[in-house]
Order: C-alpha cells, then sequence, then structure tokens
C-alpha cells in the first residue's frame, strides 16, 4: 500500500491523516491543539505540526505529504528566515479599523475591481496595515510575508530561522486570492496594492499552478522522512472543494470556527455589493466564497448555558416549532464579518415570559446561526452564481438539528457526505498529485436531507432583528 498525508493547519488544531493513495481510506491519524488566542508567535503552529504528526505515527512510510490550513493569517519573516513576531489571525478584530483606512484611501470598489475582494477584517492586507502602523519597527525588520500554509511547507522543505533560504517560499492560488494583492483576473499578484497597505515591498512566495510540485522534505524532521515530495498545498476551503469532487454549480455550506459558503466558478467574480470574496480553487478554478466570523461555536454557547450536551441541545431544539415562538438570536458574538459588524455583540430578542423556554432558546441558538449561513448563499445568487444543490460539510453539519432547521430554510436539495476530515483529505489529494502527477480519483459518497416544508419565518424573523438593532436599514435591504 502506498501511503500520502495530508495535514490541516486550522485556526483551532493541526490534524494529520495518513491515507492509502489507491482509495483515500483513512489508516491513522494525529490532532494537536493551538492555542485560543487570536495573535500568536507561529512557532505554535509548527509545534503542533510536529506533534499531531507524532501522534499520527510518523511518516516515515509516507511517500509524500501536502498541508492545508486557515487562510489570510500572515506569517512575517525576517532575511534570515526567522519570525519576526506574532501573527494576528484571520479572524482577530483588530484590524478593522486598517481595513477601514485602506478603502478610505484608494475606495472600496478599487480593492473589488483589482483582486475580486471586498476588503475584510481577515485579509492578508489589513493585517500588513495594522502591523505598518501598530508595530513599525517590524515592518523595517521584514523581508518576505507568507501565510501560514506558505511557511509551513516551507518548513517542511528543510528552511527556516537562520537559514534565509526566503526564495524558497511558495504558495498556491488559493492561497494568493485571499491576500488582496493578487488578481484573479491576471492571476499575478498586484504588488503596488501590497506596498501601498506595507509602506514597502517585501519578498512574496512563488504562487505554483495546479498539479506542481513544491519540493522535497527536508533531513532531520522529527518523523518526517528527508527527501519525499510536498504537493503544493492549499488554503482549508480550497483543499476541502478538491476533495467533495465540487463540480460547477455546486456550493458548500462549512460549519466550523467560522460559517463558510462558496461555490465552483469558471470565472472570478467582482461583487461590487461587497459581500462575495472571489477566491480561487486547487483545480485552476475560482470558489466565489462569504463568510462568517460565528457559527459552530454559537452551539457551543448554547450547550453551556443549558448545561447540557450537543445532542440533547439538538434534541431540545427539535420540540420547539419554526422561529421558537418569536425568540429570535442574533448570533454576533464576536463581532460579525458579513455583514460587517466588528463591534456588535449577540443579541436575543423578543423573549417573554411564555417563549423564554429551554426548547424555544435551543431552537434561536440553531435558526440564528443558520440564518446567517443561508443569507450568504443569497449574496453568491446575486452575483451571478447559482447553485444547484448545497453541500453540508463541518462538525457541526452532523446534528440533527442543524440538518432539519437548514432543509426548511433552503429552495435546493442539501446533501450531506459521509463523515471525513476533508480538508487532510484534499491536502492528501495535493500529495498524491506530487507523486504521480494527478489528483487521485477518490470517491465522496453522499446522501441527501429528506425534504420539509419550507419555514420562511425563520428568515424573516432574523431580517426584523437587524432592523431593530439597527444593522439594516429597512427589512428590505440586507445588512
Amino acid at each position: 500500500m502506498t501511503l500520502v498525508a495530508g495535514i490541516d493547519s486550522s485556526t483551532q488544531a493541526c490534524k494529520v491523516t495518513v491515507r492509502d493513495l489507491a482509495t483515500g481510506a483513512v489508516v491513522r491519524e494525529g490532532k494537536a491543539s493551538h492555542p485560543p488566542e487570536t495573535v500568536v508567535d507561529p512557532e505554535v503552529w509548527w509545534d503542533a505540526l510536529l506533534t499531531a504528526v507524532r501522534r499520527a505515527g510518523g511518516l516515515d512510510d509516507v511517500a509524500a505529504v501536502s498541508v492545508s490550513g486557515q487562510q489570510h493569517t500572515p506569517i512575517f519573516l525576517g532575511a534570515g528566515g526567522e519570525v519576526v513576531g506574532p501573527s494576528p489571525l484571520w479572524n482577530d478584530t483588530g484590524s478593522h479599523p486598517h481595513m477601514v483606512a485602506l478603502n478610505e484611501e484608494l475606495g472600496r470598489d478599487e480593492w473589488i475591481r483589482r483582486t475580486g475582494l471586498p476588503l475584510t477584517l481577515s485579509d492578508t492586507v489589513t493585517k500588513l496595515r495594522w502591523l505598518r502602523d501598530e508595530h513599525p519597527d517590524s515592518v523595517r525588520r521584514t523581508a518576505a510575508v507568507a501565510v501560514v500554509h506558505d511557511w509551513l511547507t516551507w518548513r517542511l522543505m528543510g528552511h527556516g530561522p537562520g537559514g534565509g533560504d526566503l526564495d524558497e517560499l511558495v504558495t498556491d492560488r488559493s492561497e494568493a486570492s485571499g491576500t488582496a494583492y493578487w488578481s484573479g483576473e491576471t492571476e499575478e499578484y498586484t504588488t503596488d496594492l501590497f506596498e501601498h497597505a506595507f509602506g514597502r515591498g517585501a519578498l512574496l512566495p512563488r504562487v505554483l499552478k495546479p498539479l506542481e510540485r513544491a519540493g522535497v522534505t527536508g533531513a532531520g524532521i522529527p518523523g518526517v522522512p528527508a527527501g519525499i515530495p510536498v504537493g503544493i498545498g492549499s488554503g482549508d476551503n480550497a483543499a476541502a472543494a478538491l476533495a467533495l469532487n465540487l463540480a460547477e454549480g455546486d456550493a458548500v455550506l462549512s460549519l466550523g470556527t467560522s460559517g463558510v459558503v462558496y461555490a465552483r466558478s469558471a470565472r472570478p467574480v467582482q461583487d461590487y455589493a461587497g459581500y462575495v470574496c472571489s477566491y480561487a480553487d486547487a483545480t485552476g478554478d475560482h470558489l466565489p466564497l462569504v463568510a462568517t466570523l460565528n457559527a459552530a461555536r454559537n452551539l457551543d454557547l448554547g450547550a453551556a448555558l443549558l448545561g447540557c450536551t450537543h445532542a440533547e441541545l439538538s434534541d431540545l431544539a427539535l420540540q420547539a416549532p419554526a422561529g421558537a415562538e418569536g425568540l429570535t438570536l442574533l448570533p454576533y458574538f464576536q463581532g460579525e464579518r458579513t455583514p460587517d459588524l466588528p463591534h456588535a455583540r449577540g443579541s436575543l430578542l423578543d423573549a417573554s415570559l411564555s417563549n423564554f423556554t429551554r426548547p424555544n432558546f435551543a431552537r434561536a441558538v440553531f435558526e440564528g446561526t443558520l440564518a446567517s449561513q443561508v443569507a450568504m448563499l443569497d449574496t453568491l445568487r446575486d452575483c451571478g452564481v447559482h447553485p444547484g444543490r448545497l453541500i453540508l460539510i463541518g462538525g457541526a453539519g452532523q446534528s440533527p438539528a442543524v440538518q432539519h432547521v437548514l432543509a426548511q430554510m433552503v429552495d435546493i436539495p442539501v446533501l450531506l457526505p459521509e463523515p471525513d476530515e476533508y480538508v487532510t483529505k484534499g491536502s492528501a489529494m495535493q500529495a498524491g498529485s506530487a507523486l504521480t502527477g494527478a489528483f487521485p480519483e477518490w470517491s465522496a459518497a453522499m446522501s441527501p436531507l429528506a425534504p420539509v416544508p419550507p419555514e420562511p419565518r425563520i428568515a424573516r424573523q432574523h431580517v426584523a432583528a437587524q432592523v431593530t438593532m439597527g444593522y439594516r436599514e429597512e427589512a428590505g435591504t440586507r445588512a
């Protein structure tokens, strides 16, 4: 059996799966947690990768490896390859004023025209301005800027502090497209936008084409054999899309730390309404995407407040009627990215002596969470991307209440893939391509959710609550 390894360095953890190249079946796996802070020393991600590799039994019998990971989050590197300072994660809201400044200086539409991205506080370019404004000495010491997956790939190839070798940094289209200094139209960096944000130039990773090999592993890395092929890797959503065999006309709703809705498209998009980000995928196509900051952790909070398990939270929610008798949650606990509400907080509206029950509260948690995600599906349609089916992934997608409420809220079939780590699966497919020159043909079995009668009151309540809180000017306008 030929084995390949896929690595997912996500926001919350690093996961490693070792798979059979012929079938994609998981042979073994390992995991290590990341710290909860949103500004961290990047070395914790490298340490977690090594720990996850060890817990997966090492990679000594593996023929190729590839890394995917959280998008946007920058690594600032000095001339000797050392990390200059801590990295602000994509979900750190401290970069919001710097996003506002960039939009004011060049105009929001200019960023959309040049990069396909309505700037958000998550994009790498806003973190550049954050560093320039808050830590100017670090800017002076920065010789190169990579994102997490680029840097981990570089480290796996034997580069690191003291060695320099910055010109060996590589990335892929999906990661480059999330920086807001790369164009999906030209497939090139927009270096003038980088320099505008950062105040000076810096070396950027070379963007490889799909199926290109990043290099080979270096010597002396615990648990990793030297000299095996290293795949190009990708951003987490691009890896999942690859693993799902996403076709044009398919959309994905991923419920993890963030909520993400994306679809495969043959062309980049420009959404001047300011919601859809035109990212690239791992195959040469595009992956228009919309994201929220608040998703699965809303369910963690609901279960904690009610003192129950996630299964019990789901059971409680399914005891309540659609609309939770008017009880409505706007789950902006960390602020929000879509809509752009960085200083908002969660709000529970229209509670009364009769409707403020455990089942209704549980139902409101699910409905508020999913209403935010379904609104993102609508934004894709508004910019010309019309999915014919919706694929539900992420740990929270296994909840019966999530499945039932989602089916009540959308007008296209919802498919539930068999449980898997789709990001590590996609990165393992890229490892396989580094070995053979082509993506392995692994199946992604899916089953449709049973259709249920639509419940438009859920979306109506969500919109009305946004109006009440001042997040919409009126019920007919989108937040």
